[in-house]
């Protein structure tokens, strides 16, 4: 049953990252912006692959952020 469970958080963060990579490719930010978010969610999938709740954690609090509009600054 638990494994149930795990398969199931996989598929809903694995979906959750694609829909993430899809809105950050289609906002209009610096492309430095783009680049620093790009790598948080490059992080995200990494943990991923030994925490999966906590990536799960990770990603939900990365979406909140994407809506209310707080991105990382530029990198210069």
């Amino acid at each position: 049953m638990e494994r149930d469970g795990q398969l199931q958080l996989y598929a809903a963060v694995a979906d959750q990252l694609k829909e993430a990579h899809s809105r950050v490719r289609a906002l209009q930010v610096p492309e430095g912006v783009r680049m620093a978010l790009t790598r948080k969610l490059l992080v995200i999938t990494a943990a991923a692959k030994h925490d999966l709740a906590g990536a799960a954690r990770r990603l939900d609090r990365f979406m909140v952020d994407l809506d209310e509009g707080r991105f990382p600054q530029e990198d210069h």
